[in-house]
């Protein structure tokens, strides 16, 4: 990209600095784009020569290794909450 300095038109108007690009470089990127929206294409149908075709109707799947509902352990009989030990206020030194 070119960058462009700030400068003033011969009728007073000022133009901010600001980048543009090249001669030619849209013309190229669009080229650039196409091509690699074909290659992005092409990329799933089996394409490279691998498989000859497509997807194979053999192969294995994941299976899921989840149980629902998930249960866990001593969610029925939750431990007791814990009793503070001590009962009369602590004072702390906040002179600082």
């Amino acid at each position: 990209m070119v960058h462009v300095d700030a400068y003033e038109r011969a009728d007073g108007t000022k133009v901010r600095s600001h980048s543009r690009w090249a001669a030619g470089a849209r013309g190229q990127m669009t080229v650039l784009a196409v091509v690699a929206l074909v290659i992005v294409g092409f990329s799933g149908t089996g394409a490279s020569g691998e498989g000859g075709g497509g997807k194979e109707k053999g192969t294995p799947r994941p299976q899921s290794t989840s149980v629902y509902p998930v249960k866990f352990r001593g969610w029925k009989n939750p431990a007791p909450r814990p009793t503070p030990t001590v009962s009369y206020p602590i004072r702390w030194d906040r002179s600082r």
